[in-house]
């Protein structure tokens, strides 16, 4: 009878014990062990930025057509630090190097030796020869003057910012400016020293290395403006090609980070 008497007191102990020690006898080990553990936080996604109309239509790929070099230029409304001289280098060697960079010299070579613009090269595949490997200098001389040698003693920036905004006049205007109108380093508008000196100073070079009857001041006037016509020229084409771009690839809208 005590035994009975001893048990039936600790059943009726056992519940008011668990409660004063907190515990809740109906929750099992496994239940109270899963609410021990904190849930993971849920996944949020991030709402993709939105890019205006305006923002888009001026973006620059890296080239045009997937072949032409388009390192300089700077989509519309695009904000960068100052180049470094050492950026100016980079950039001249690139538009210098590129395996693109053969195409205007061969065209010009074509050109000059169907005008028989330099007699003294004589005719068929050797004076095409000569025209050519003159073109290439001619280029890569007026490159190295223009985006490295003279803005990095005058402090300008030599790459084109698209308007990317406007009627086709306005952006034709504009673009056709940045052959004598360009930004310092410091991001003011400034006559384009760069572009006039340099291409200049690249046509007076090239007389060193053309036959001596050459060596005139028309000749060498006439490549100065060649040289500038032809920046002014790729100017148009950086500025029109985010258009471009838009109507050829199907509405696509090309990136300023797009790859080579």
């Amino acid at each position: 009878m005590f035994v009975a008497v001893c048990a039936g007191a600790l059943a009726s102990c056992g519940p008011i014990g668990a409660q004063q020690a907190g515990v809740d006898p109906t929750i099992s080990d496994s239940d109270a062990a899963q609410d021990s553990i904190p849930s993971a936080p849920t996944p949020q996604t991030a709402p993709a930025p939105q890019t205006s109309p305006a923002d888009q239509s001026g973006q620059q790929t890296r080239r045009i057509l997937g072949i032409i070099p388009n390192f300089r230029a700077i989509g519309a409304d695009q904000k960068l630090p100052p180049q470094s001289v050492k950026d100016k280098f980079v950039t001249a060697t690139e538009d210098s190097f590129d395996y693109s960079s053969i195409f205007i010299p061969l065209l010009l070579a074509g050109y000059s030796q169907e005008t028989n613009a330099t007699p003294e090269f004589g005719h068929g595949a050797p004076a095409y020869a000569r025209y050519f490997w003159h073109a290439a200098v001619d280029q890569t001389s007026e490159n190295y003057m223009v985006e490295f040698v003279v803005p990095a003693i005058t402090h300008q920036d030599t790459r084109y910012y698209t308007l990317g905004r406007g009627g086709f006049l306005k952006r034709t205007g504009y673009a056709l400016s940045r052959a004598v109108v360009t930004r310092s380093d410091s991001g003011k508008e400034e006559f384009n020293v760069s572009e006039v000196v340099g291409s200049g100073a690249a046509a007076g070079f090239s007389s060193l290395y053309y036959p001596t009857r050459e060596r005139s001041f028309g000749n060498t006037a006439n490549e100065w403006g060649l040289d500038v016509a032809i920046d002014a020229v790729s100017f148009e084409a950086k500025e029109f090609w985010p258009d471009i771009n838009h109507w050829l690839f199907h509405g696509a809208k090309p990136t300023a980070g797009a790859q080579q």
